[in-house]
């Protein structure tokens, strides 16, 4: 509802912003919108998709200060799940600004999650939880397709998931458009789901097996001069600097709104840690202001 300035009346503006979290039973869902509710969110679990619509009008039309809304949604809607994508499509038909930020992990975490808690997984027949799992990723798998963030919390402590969180709905961006993220990782412990790009730098000298660097990682300046002190470091270095200053404005160009750049090496700790502080800031530079997480960094 939007009074005239001529009716005396201050003018109210309906809109909302609506982050709709959703996933995998077990990928950290219900810990994800306590996050929210303390970024300042107001969140409801589990409202039934078909009244979505109207409780937006609700909220627009109470005159309380509510202006971003996280809503859980999960299998547990059963017949309701399938009615999301006709409120999603609603929800923006009336100029409200929505994100679907899709939570999932390995088959090995959330198996071991399940059995740690002793929860029962919703889907699971005869306590099967490794075919409810398989059954929940394909009947929530059109969700994913449409997500606009998709997070692998398998390898993130709470923690950290909630600091993804924050630096992506309460961290101000300095740019507006396209916003990036530089993950380092390493190759055996698995490649980042959501990532956009990967590149595998393990060619390159590896300082694990350099006497007096092991212990380091790569935001030491010893490790970084050893990854960037050859010809094949620096020489890799600038081919992905103009690599991605051609790439990212085309992105934008196209309304991406989010790209994941991901550089693995081996373990994680080293080469790829070196390479994706370079790039900071060199995407510092051209204004992109990146996020960065080492996501291997601590691990064996």
């Amino acid at each position: 509802m939007r009074e005239s300035a001529g009716s005396g009346v201050r003018a109210v503006d309906e809109r909302l912003s609506f982050v709709f979290i959703t996933g995998l039973s077990g990928a950290g869902k219900s810990y994800a919108i306590k996050c929210f509710e303390d970024m300042g969110f107001f969140c409801v679990d589990n409202l039934p998709t078909t009244l979505i619509p109207t409780f937006a009008d609700l909220i627009a039309r109470s005159g309380q200060t509510i202006r971003r809304v996280a809503l859980g949604v999960d299998v547990r809607e059963g017949e309701y799940l399938s009615h999301l994508l006709d409120a999603i499509h609603e929800l923006k038909t009336r100029g409200h600004p929505v994100e679907v930020l899709f939570l999932e992990a390995s088959e090995e975490s959330l198996v071991r999650r399940y059995h740690e808690t002793r929860r029962r997984h919703p889907l699971a027949v005869d306590g099967n939880v490794l075919e409810g799992i398989r059954a929940e990723r394909k009947a929530m798998s059109h969700l994913r397709e449409i997500a606009d963030r998709i997070v692998d919390t398998s390898g993130l402590t709470v923690h950290r998931l909630k600091e993804l969180l924050v630096e992506h709905y309460v961290t101000p961006r300095t740019r507006p458009g396209l916003a990036t993220l530089l993950v380092s990782f390493g190759f055996k412990h698995g490649v980042p789901f959501d990532a956009d790009l990967v590149f595998d730098v393990r060619f390159l000298p590896n300082p694990h097996f350099v006497p007096g660097l092991r212990t380091f990682d790569g935001r030491d300046a010893r490790v970084r001069e050893f990854v960037l002190d050859n010809p094949e470091g620096r020489e890799l270095l600038e081919h992905l600097k103009s690599f991605l200053k051609f790439l990212l404005p085309r992105y934008e160009r196209e309304g991406k709104a989010y790209l994941t750049i991901a550089i693995g090496c081996t373990g994680g700790r080293h080469r790829s840690v070196t390479l994706a502080e370079e790039l900071r800031g060199f995407l510092d530079e051209l204004g992109y202001a990146p996020n960065v997480v080492h996501r291997d960094l601590e691990k064996e």
